[in-house]
Protein backbone atom coordinates (compact mmCIF):
# COMPACT_ATOMS: atom_id res chain seq x y z
CA UNK A 1 0.00 0.00 0.00
CA UNK A 2 1.56 3.27 -1.10
CA UNK A 3 1.81 6.23 2.18
CA UNK A 4 3.01 3.45 4.57
CA UNK A 5 6.65 3.33 5.29
CA UNK A 6 8.30 0.08 4.59
CA UNK A 7 10.91 -1.15 7.04
CA UNK A 8 14.47 -1.92 5.34
CA UNK A 9 17.57 -2.58 6.76
CA UNK A 10 19.21 0.54 7.35
CA UNK A 11 15.95 2.17 9.36
CA UNK A 12 16.59 2.93 12.69
CA UNK A 13 13.17 3.35 13.70
CA UNK A 14 11.74 -0.09 13.19
CA UNK A 15 11.11 -1.36 16.43
CA UNK A 16 13.30 -4.40 17.81
CA UNK A 17 12.07 -8.25 17.33
CA UNK A 18 10.12 -9.53 20.27
CA UNK A 19 8.72 -5.59 21.61
CA UNK A 20 5.03 -4.29 21.13
CA UNK A 21 5.15 -0.96 19.60
CA UNK A 22 2.44 0.50 21.54
CA UNK A 23 2.88 -0.92 25.75
CA UNK A 24 -0.09 -2.84 27.31
CA UNK A 25 -1.71 -1.54 30.40
CA UNK A 26 -0.69 -3.11 33.89
CA UNK A 27 -3.43 -4.71 34.87
CA UNK A 28 -3.92 -5.48 38.40
CA UNK A 29 -5.45 -8.54 40.20
CA UNK A 30 -7.88 -9.39 42.98
CA UNK A 31 -4.89 -10.00 45.04
CA UNK A 32 -3.55 -6.90 44.72
CA UNK A 33 -6.15 -5.04 45.94
CA UNK A 34 -6.63 -7.28 49.36
CA UNK A 35 -2.81 -6.23 49.99
CA UNK A 36 -3.50 -3.16 49.61
CA UNK A 37 -6.88 -2.73 52.14
CA UNK A 38 -5.81 -5.46 54.49
CA UNK A 39 -7.66 -4.09 57.29
CA UNK A 40 -10.77 -3.99 54.80
CA UNK A 41 -10.58 -7.41 53.41
CA UNK A 42 -9.91 -8.74 57.38
CA UNK A 43 -13.30 -7.10 58.75
CA UNK A 44 -15.60 -8.48 55.49
CA UNK A 45 -13.83 -11.93 56.38
CA UNK A 46 -15.12 -11.68 59.68
CA UNK A 47 -18.71 -10.90 58.54
CA UNK A 48 -19.00 -13.04 56.59
CA UNK A 49 -17.27 -15.90 58.86
CA UNK A 50 -19.65 -14.64 61.63
CA UNK A 51 -22.76 -14.69 59.65
CA UNK A 52 -22.07 -18.33 58.10
CA UNK A 53 -21.36 -19.45 61.73
CA UNK A 54 -25.01 -18.20 62.23
CA UNK A 55 -26.36 -19.61 59.64
CA UNK A 56 -25.24 -22.71 59.99
CA UNK A 57 -26.02 -22.94 64.53
CA UNK A 58 -29.39 -22.43 63.51
CA UNK A 59 -29.70 -24.79 60.87
CA UNK A 60 -27.82 -27.36 63.14
CA UNK A 61 -29.66 -26.04 66.73
CA UNK A 62 -31.47 -29.01 68.19
CA UNK A 63 -35.46 -28.64 67.85
CA UNK A 64 -37.63 -28.30 71.06
CA UNK A 65 -36.71 -26.26 74.10
CA UNK A 66 -35.00 -26.74 77.31
CA UNK A 67 -38.06 -25.77 79.75
CA UNK A 68 -38.75 -28.28 82.61
CA UNK A 69 -41.92 -30.15 82.59
CA UNK A 70 -42.27 -28.81 78.28
CA UNK A 71 -43.64 -31.33 76.24
CA UNK A 72 -40.94 -29.97 73.56
CA UNK A 73 -38.34 -30.91 76.20
CA UNK A 74 -36.85 -34.51 75.47
CA UNK A 75 -34.07 -33.93 78.00
CA UNK A 76 -34.23 -35.75 81.59
CA UNK A 77 -36.86 -32.85 82.89
CA UNK A 78 -38.72 -32.82 80.08
CA UNK A 79 -41.81 -34.30 79.37
CA UNK A 80 -42.01 -34.70 75.53
CA UNK A 81 -42.23 -39.04 76.51
CA UNK A 82 -45.51 -38.65 78.29
CA UNK A 83 -47.11 -35.93 75.98
CA UNK A 84 -46.40 -39.08 73.22
CA UNK A 85 -48.21 -41.53 75.31
CA UNK A 86 -50.84 -39.49 75.68
CA UNK A 87 -51.03 -38.92 72.07
CA UNK A 88 -51.40 -42.43 71.22
CA UNK A 89 -53.97 -42.65 73.99
CA UNK A 90 -56.34 -40.28 71.89
CA UNK A 91 -56.12 -37.34 74.24
CA UNK A 92 -55.15 -33.83 72.69
CA UNK A 93 -52.72 -31.95 74.29
CA UNK A 94 -52.62 -28.32 73.59
CA UNK A 95 -49.42 -26.25 74.60
CA UNK A 96 -50.63 -22.77 74.99
CA UNK A 97 -47.37 -20.03 75.66
CA UNK A 98 -49.68 -17.30 76.79
CA UNK A 99 -52.38 -17.00 79.44
CA UNK A 100 -55.00 -15.59 76.95
CA UNK A 101 -54.07 -18.70 74.69
CA UNK A 102 -54.68 -21.12 77.72
CA UNK A 103 -57.81 -19.97 78.59
CA UNK A 104 -59.18 -19.72 75.01
CA UNK A 105 -58.26 -24.18 74.65
CA UNK A 106 -59.91 -24.57 77.76
CA UNK A 107 -63.14 -22.56 76.96
CA UNK A 108 -63.05 -24.76 73.36
CA UNK A 109 -62.35 -28.05 75.08
CA UNK A 110 -64.49 -31.06 75.76
CA UNK A 111 -64.25 -31.69 79.88
CA UNK A 112 -60.64 -30.05 79.51
CA UNK A 113 -58.42 -31.26 81.67
CA UNK A 114 -55.93 -28.78 82.82
CA UNK A 115 -51.88 -29.10 84.10
CA UNK A 116 -50.59 -26.17 85.32
CA UNK A 117 -46.57 -26.30 86.70
CA UNK A 118 -46.71 -22.37 87.68
CA UNK A 119 -43.05 -23.25 89.20
CA UNK A 120 -41.82 -19.40 89.71
CA UNK A 121 -45.67 -18.41 91.17
CA UNK A 122 -46.45 -16.26 88.24
CA UNK A 123 -50.21 -16.18 88.24
CA UNK A 124 -52.34 -14.34 90.12
CA UNK A 125 -55.89 -14.76 92.17
CA UNK A 126 -57.95 -14.12 89.04
CA UNK A 127 -55.92 -15.43 86.48
CA UNK A 128 -55.95 -19.02 88.69
CA UNK A 129 -59.84 -18.70 89.18
CA UNK A 130 -60.26 -18.25 85.73
CA UNK A 131 -58.64 -21.03 84.93
CA UNK A 132 -60.33 -23.44 87.68
CA UNK A 133 -63.52 -21.84 86.40
CA UNK A 134 -63.05 -22.90 82.68
CA UNK A 135 -61.48 -26.13 83.34
CA UNK A 136 -63.41 -29.81 84.44
CA UNK A 137 -60.19 -30.83 85.90
CA UNK A 138 -57.00 -29.12 87.10
CA UNK A 139 -53.68 -30.96 87.88
CA UNK A 140 -51.15 -28.68 89.68
CA UNK A 141 -47.44 -30.23 90.05
CA UNK A 142 -45.47 -28.96 92.72
CA UNK A 143 -47.51 -25.69 93.48
CA UNK A 144 -45.95 -22.83 95.51
CA UNK A 145 -47.59 -21.34 99.07
CA UNK A 146 -49.30 -18.50 97.01
CA UNK A 147 -50.76 -20.91 94.25
CA UNK A 148 -52.51 -23.14 96.92
CA UNK A 149 -54.21 -20.07 98.63
CA UNK A 150 -54.86 -18.98 95.46
CA UNK A 151 -56.65 -22.25 94.39
CA UNK A 152 -58.34 -22.27 97.36
CA UNK A 153 -59.15 -26.34 97.45
CA UNK A 154 -58.79 -27.27 100.98
CA UNK A 155 -55.17 -28.31 100.06
CA UNK A 156 -51.83 -27.06 102.55
CA UNK A 157 -48.34 -27.64 101.99
CA UNK A 158 -46.97 -29.95 104.43
CA UNK A 159 -42.91 -30.05 104.13
CA UNK A 160 -40.73 -32.62 101.98
CA UNK A 161 -40.40 -36.14 101.38
CA UNK A 162 -37.51 -37.27 103.39
CA UNK A 163 -34.87 -38.72 101.95
CA UNK A 164 -35.17 -42.34 103.74
CA UNK A 165 -38.15 -42.86 101.07
CA UNK A 166 -37.32 -43.02 97.63
CA UNK A 167 -40.38 -44.89 96.44
CA UNK A 168 -43.68 -44.28 98.13
CA UNK A 169 -46.67 -46.55 98.25
CA UNK A 170 -50.13 -45.39 97.46
CA UNK A 171 -51.73 -46.61 101.34
CA UNK A 172 -54.95 -44.31 100.31
CA UNK A 173 -58.60 -45.37 99.09
CA UNK A 174 -57.83 -43.04 95.62
CA UNK A 175 -58.37 -44.80 92.49
CA UNK A 176 -55.77 -43.84 90.10
CA UNK A 177 -53.04 -44.23 92.88
CA UNK A 178 -53.88 -47.64 93.67
CA UNK A 179 -54.14 -48.54 89.83
CA UNK A 180 -50.56 -46.89 89.42
CA UNK A 181 -48.67 -48.54 92.42
CA UNK A 182 -45.53 -47.29 94.09
CA UNK A 183 -44.39 -44.21 92.66
CA UNK A 184 -40.26 -42.31 92.49
CA UNK A 185 -40.42 -39.84 95.64
CA UNK A 186 -37.40 -38.58 96.05
CA UNK A 187 -36.69 -34.46 96.16
CA UNK A 188 -41.09 -33.97 96.32
CA UNK A 189 -43.36 -31.96 98.48
CA UNK A 190 -46.27 -33.15 100.75
CA UNK A 191 -49.58 -31.67 101.13
CA UNK A 192 -52.35 -32.35 104.10
CA UNK A 193 -55.78 -31.73 103.25
CA UNK A 194 -58.19 -33.90 100.86
CA UNK A 195 -57.49 -36.97 100.20
CA UNK A 196 -53.80 -37.97 100.35
CA UNK A 197 -51.60 -40.38 98.74
CA UNK A 198 -47.93 -41.30 98.86
CA UNK A 199 -47.60 -40.66 102.62
CA UNK A 200 -44.32 -40.81 103.94
CA UNK A 201 -45.26 -40.31 107.52
CA UNK A 202 -48.31 -39.08 108.96
CA UNK A 203 -51.63 -37.81 107.40
CA UNK A 204 -49.38 -35.88 104.83
CA UNK A 205 -48.84 -37.10 101.04
CA UNK A 206 -47.43 -36.60 97.86
CA UNK A 207 -50.31 -36.48 96.28
CA UNK A 208 -53.56 -34.94 97.20
CA UNK A 209 -56.69 -34.70 95.90
CA UNK A 210 -59.42 -32.26 96.72
CA UNK A 211 -62.95 -33.14 98.21
CA UNK A 212 -64.74 -32.40 95.01
CA UNK A 213 -62.39 -34.69 92.86
CA UNK A 214 -61.75 -31.17 91.04
CA UNK A 215 -58.61 -30.33 92.00
CA UNK A 216 -55.33 -33.00 92.18
CA UNK A 217 -51.97 -31.63 93.42
CA UNK A 218 -48.38 -33.56 92.33
CA UNK A 219 -45.58 -32.56 94.65
CA UNK A 220 -43.13 -34.13 92.19
CA UNK A 221 -42.16 -33.20 88.51
CA UNK A 222 -40.22 -36.35 88.41
CA UNK A 223 -42.48 -38.45 88.16
CA UNK A 224 -43.95 -37.12 84.95
CA UNK A 225 -40.31 -36.51 83.53
CA UNK A 226 -38.43 -38.01 81.09
CA UNK A 227 -36.10 -39.19 83.49
CA UNK A 228 -37.96 -41.33 85.17
CA UNK A 229 -41.06 -42.02 83.61
CA UNK A 230 -40.18 -45.62 83.05
CA UNK A 231 -39.72 -46.27 86.58
CA UNK A 232 -42.29 -48.02 89.05
CA UNK A 233 -45.66 -47.14 88.77
CA UNK A 234 -44.76 -43.41 87.36
CA UNK A 235 -46.05 -43.20 83.67
CA UNK A 236 -49.46 -45.47 85.19
CA UNK A 237 -50.07 -42.91 87.50
CA UNK A 238 -49.25 -39.90 85.13
CA UNK A 239 -51.41 -40.94 82.36
CA UNK A 240 -54.42 -41.65 85.04
CA UNK A 241 -54.29 -38.06 86.54
CA UNK A 242 -54.06 -36.30 82.64
CA UNK A 243 -55.98 -38.80 80.67
CA UNK A 244 -59.51 -39.32 81.90
CA UNK A 245 -60.51 -36.47 79.03
CA UNK A 246 -59.73 -36.08 75.54
CA UNK A 247 -58.25 -32.64 75.66
CA UNK A 248 -55.47 -31.97 78.15
CA UNK A 249 -54.20 -28.01 78.60
CA UNK A 250 -50.38 -28.26 79.20
CA UNK A 251 -49.89 -25.17 80.65
CA UNK A 252 -46.49 -23.52 81.74
CA UNK A 253 -46.72 -19.97 82.74
CA UNK A 254 -43.92 -17.84 81.60
CA UNK A 255 -42.42 -14.29 82.15
CA UNK A 256 -44.69 -13.46 79.54
CA UNK A 257 -47.60 -13.68 81.62
CA UNK A 258 -46.76 -11.07 84.24
CA UNK A 259 -49.46 -9.04 84.31
CA UNK A 260 -52.60 -9.25 86.21
CA UNK A 261 -54.88 -8.71 82.62
CA UNK A 262 -53.85 -11.93 81.82
CA UNK A 263 -52.40 -10.33 78.97
CA UNK A 264 -48.27 -10.65 78.73
CA UNK A 265 -45.84 -8.71 76.61
CA UNK A 266 -42.86 -10.43 75.73
CA UNK A 267 -39.29 -8.30 75.06
CA UNK A 268 -40.40 -8.35 71.10
CA UNK A 269 -43.31 -6.43 71.96
CA UNK A 270 -41.99 -3.94 73.92
CA UNK A 271 -38.87 -3.44 72.25
CA UNK A 272 -38.95 -0.47 69.60
CA UNK A 273 -38.86 -1.12 66.01
CA UNK A 274 -35.14 -0.23 65.43
CA UNK A 275 -33.99 -2.52 67.76
CA UNK A 276 -34.38 -5.81 65.19
CA UNK A 277 -31.00 -3.85 63.54
CA UNK A 278 -29.42 -3.51 66.35
CA UNK A 279 -27.42 -6.77 66.17
CA UNK A 280 -26.43 -5.64 62.57
CA UNK A 281 -25.43 -1.91 63.85
CA UNK A 282 -23.05 -3.67 66.53
CA UNK A 283 -21.47 -6.20 63.82
CA UNK A 284 -20.82 -3.16 61.43
CA UNK A 285 -19.31 -1.24 64.46
CA UNK A 286 -17.28 -4.39 65.92
CA UNK A 287 -15.84 -4.68 62.18
CA UNK A 288 -14.98 -0.69 61.91
CA UNK A 289 -13.46 -0.71 65.15
CA UNK A 290 -11.11 -3.83 63.93
CA UNK A 291 -9.93 -1.99 60.71
CA UNK A 292 -9.57 1.16 62.81
CA UNK A 293 -7.48 0.01 65.43
CA UNK A 294 -5.96 -2.73 63.08
CA UNK A 295 -4.16 -0.29 60.56
CA UNK A 296 -3.16 2.45 63.57
CA UNK A 297 -1.44 0.09 65.49
CA UNK A 298 0.35 -1.79 62.94
CA UNK A 299 2.67 -5.26 63.95
CA UNK A 300 3.76 -6.38 66.55
CA UNK A 301 7.22 -5.53 68.39
CA UNK A 302 9.17 -7.92 70.14
CA UNK A 303 11.70 -5.90 73.00
CA UNK A 304 13.37 -7.90 75.32
CA UNK A 305 12.77 -7.24 78.77
CA UNK A 306 15.42 -7.10 81.48
CA UNK A 307 14.98 -10.12 84.13
CA UNK A 308 16.80 -10.62 87.43
CA UNK A 309 16.54 -14.34 89.21
CA UNK A 310 18.58 -14.78 92.08
CA UNK A 311 21.91 -16.60 92.29
CA UNK A 312 20.40 -18.70 94.92
CA UNK A 313 16.91 -19.31 92.85
CA UNK A 314 19.15 -20.66 90.06
CA UNK A 315 20.94 -23.04 91.87
CA UNK A 316 17.98 -24.29 94.29
CA UNK A 317 16.23 -24.58 90.77
CA UNK A 318 19.13 -26.91 88.72
CA UNK A 319 19.43 -29.22 92.46
CA UNK A 320 15.63 -29.81 91.82
CA UNK A 321 16.23 -31.25 88.10
CA UNK A 322 18.75 -32.79 88.93
CA UNK A 323 17.08 -34.64 91.67
CA UNK A 324 14.40 -35.59 89.65
CA UNK A 325 16.21 -36.77 87.31
CA UNK A 326 18.38 -38.86 89.06
CA UNK A 327 21.25 -37.10 87.42
CA UNK A 328 24.05 -38.56 90.08
CA UNK A 329 27.11 -37.94 87.66
CA UNK A 330 25.55 -34.56 86.38
CA UNK A 331 25.76 -32.96 89.66
CA UNK A 332 28.74 -34.54 90.76
CA UNK A 333 30.79 -32.75 87.99
CA UNK A 334 29.16 -29.28 88.48
CA UNK A 335 30.39 -29.92 92.12
CA UNK A 336 33.63 -30.63 91.56
CA UNK A 337 33.79 -28.44 88.81
CA UNK A 338 32.91 -25.07 90.99
CA UNK A 339 35.29 -26.15 93.87
CA UNK A 340 38.33 -26.80 91.64
CA UNK A 341 37.38 -23.17 90.26
CA UNK A 342 37.36 -21.58 93.83
CA UNK A 343 40.41 -23.23 95.39
CA UNK A 344 42.10 -22.28 91.97
CA UNK A 345 41.54 -18.61 92.68
CA UNK A 346 42.46 -19.25 96.78
CA UNK A 347 45.79 -20.64 95.96
CA UNK A 348 46.59 -18.32 93.24
CA UNK A 349 46.90 -21.17 90.48
CA UNK A 350 45.25 -19.21 87.67
CA UNK A 351 42.23 -19.94 85.74
CA UNK A 352 44.19 -22.18 83.58
CA UNK A 353 45.51 -24.20 86.28
CA UNK A 354 44.45 -28.39 85.81
CA UNK A 355 42.78 -30.86 88.52
CA UNK A 356 45.85 -32.13 89.54
CA UNK A 357 47.75 -28.87 90.12
CA UNK A 358 45.00 -27.56 92.16
CA UNK A 359 45.18 -31.34 94.07
CA UNK A 360 48.86 -31.29 95.14
CA UNK A 361 49.05 -27.56 96.03
CA UNK A 362 45.91 -28.12 98.25
CA UNK A 363 47.83 -31.33 99.98
CA UNK A 364 50.65 -29.34 100.47
CA UNK A 365 48.76 -26.52 101.96
CA UNK A 366 46.85 -28.84 104.42
CA UNK A 367 50.30 -30.99 104.65
CA UNK A 368 47.89 -34.39 103.28
CA UNK A 369 48.77 -36.75 101.41
CA UNK A 370 47.87 -36.31 97.62
CA UNK A 371 46.62 -39.63 96.92
CA UNK A 372 44.24 -39.04 99.44
CA UNK A 373 43.11 -35.64 98.15
CA UNK A 374 43.07 -36.93 95.12
CA UNK A 375 41.00 -40.19 95.59
CA UNK A 376 38.42 -38.01 97.47
CA UNK A 377 38.24 -35.43 94.64
CA UNK A 378 38.27 -37.58 91.61
CA UNK A 379 35.54 -39.77 93.27
CA UNK A 380 32.16 -40.94 90.87
CA UNK A 381 29.11 -41.42 94.39
CA UNK A 382 26.89 -43.92 92.77
CA UNK A 383 23.93 -43.58 94.66
CA UNK A 384 21.88 -40.42 96.02
CA UNK A 385 23.10 -40.74 99.69
CA UNK A 386 26.75 -41.06 98.71
CA UNK A 387 26.39 -38.09 96.52
CA UNK A 388 25.45 -36.23 99.51
CA UNK A 389 28.03 -37.76 101.96
CA UNK A 390 30.82 -37.05 99.38
CA UNK A 391 29.72 -33.43 98.77
CA UNK A 392 29.74 -32.50 102.34
CA UNK A 393 33.88 -34.16 102.61
CA UNK A 394 34.75 -32.09 99.75
CA UNK A 395 32.52 -29.04 101.43
CA UNK A 396 34.83 -29.90 104.48
CA UNK A 397 38.41 -29.79 102.28
CA UNK A 398 37.15 -26.21 100.99
CA UNK A 399 36.11 -24.45 104.27
CA UNK A 400 39.96 -26.16 105.63
CA UNK A 401 42.06 -24.44 102.58
CA UNK A 402 39.65 -20.84 102.73
CA UNK A 403 40.32 -20.72 106.58
CA UNK A 404 44.18 -21.56 105.85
Amino acid sequence: MTGLPTASAGNTNTPRSGASAVQAPHRRGPFAWIRNHRGLAAAAAVVAVAALALVIGTQLAPKGDTVPLSVHNAGPNGARALAQILGRHGVDVHTPGRFDAALADLRAGSSPTLLLYDRNGILGKPQLAALVAASDRVVVISPRLDTLAALDAGIHQAGVVPDAFPVLDPRCAQADANAAGQVTGQGGFVYDGGTTCYRAAGTAGMLAVSGDRRTAVLGSAAVLGNDKLDNLGNAALAVRLLGASPDLVWYLPSLEDVTVTGHGKTLDDLAPGWARFLGTWLLLVAATVIVWRGRRHGPLVFEPLPVVVKAVETAEGRARLYQDSRAVDQARDNLRAGMLTRLSGKLRLGPGAEAEDIIAAAARLLGRDPAAVRMLVNERPATEARLVAWSQAMDKLEKEVMTQ
